[in-house]
């Protein structure tokens, strides 16, 4: 077995598109319109679906929001230096929740953005430990 994707439901798909890929950095490995449905598909991420666990993004077409919820927590990115991706998500127009530093009662470096639905996307720095994260 293995883990293939996590589907998140977004308001605005070509939002999250363009922050998935301009500000994170990921690549559009597929879309596909279900016009029956109402509803888009887009698959993005750093490798192929075959090789790598990647994004569902599912658009529907007759809701513009959704409530997150209590329950879930957020989606997890490991990066080369976690102070320079949050120069890069606040450069592109992104929010940063929680700016890079050791996580509190631990030593690995973390840091916290949202995408443009609200969905935490945490930063963990390569090489900085790995101290168990929840919030």
């Amino acid at each position: 077995m293995r883990l293939l994707h996590t589907m998140l439901r977004v308001g605005d798909l070509q939002k999250s598109l363009d922050f998935y890929q301009n500000v994170l950095g990921m690549k559009l490995l597929r879309k596909k319109d279900y016009p029956d449905g109402r509803f888009t598909l887009a698959f993005v991420g750093y490798g192929e679906e075959a090789d790598s666990t990647v994004l569902e993004l599912t658009h529907n077409w007759d809701t513009s929001a959704y409530d997150l919820g209590n329950a879930y927590g957020h989606i997890a990115i490991e990066v080369d230096d976690a102070y320079a991706a949050c120069e890069k998500v606040k450069a592109k127009g992104g929010r940063v929740t929680r700016e890079a530093g050791p996580m509190m009662h631990g030593t690995t470096v973390i840091a916290f953005a949202e995408d443009p639905d609200g969905y935490k996307i945490e930063f963990i720095q390569k090489n900085s430990g790995r101290d168990s994260v929840s919030y």
